[in-house]
């Protein structure tokens, strides 16, 4: 895949869509893990711009790998997304 394909993904992404990144930081080590959910393509940096610039090298090379109409096809984008001020432990149930 040349890189034209790649500008042309994140030319799609940035104008037709927005593109989720979940930014996932490492309590233990520091820095942050970057992802789209949607696509097995990962970043890592010390902060969340790092991780970020590093998941978009990850995504150029997903493309060049797999090819551009391989990552169009994974994205599920949501057409709305909520935070929830879930507790994980008010949900499980009791062991009986």
């Amino acid at each position: 895949m040349c890189i034209a394909a790649a500008y042309a993904l994140w030319y799609y992404l940035g104008m037709a869509q927005q593109l989720t990144v979940e930014l996932i930081p490492d309590p233990e080590v520091g820095g942050f893990t970057a992802r789209v959910p949607d696509i097995p393509a990962y970043g890592e940096g010390d902060t969340e711009e790092k991780a970020i610039a590093d998941l978009k090298e990850a995504l150029r090379a997903y493309i060049d790998a797999f090819g551009l109409d391989d990552a169009l096809a994974r994205l599920n984008v949501p057409t709305a997304l909520r935070q929830l001020d879930w507790d994980l432990h008010d949900l499980t149930r009791p062991h009986a």
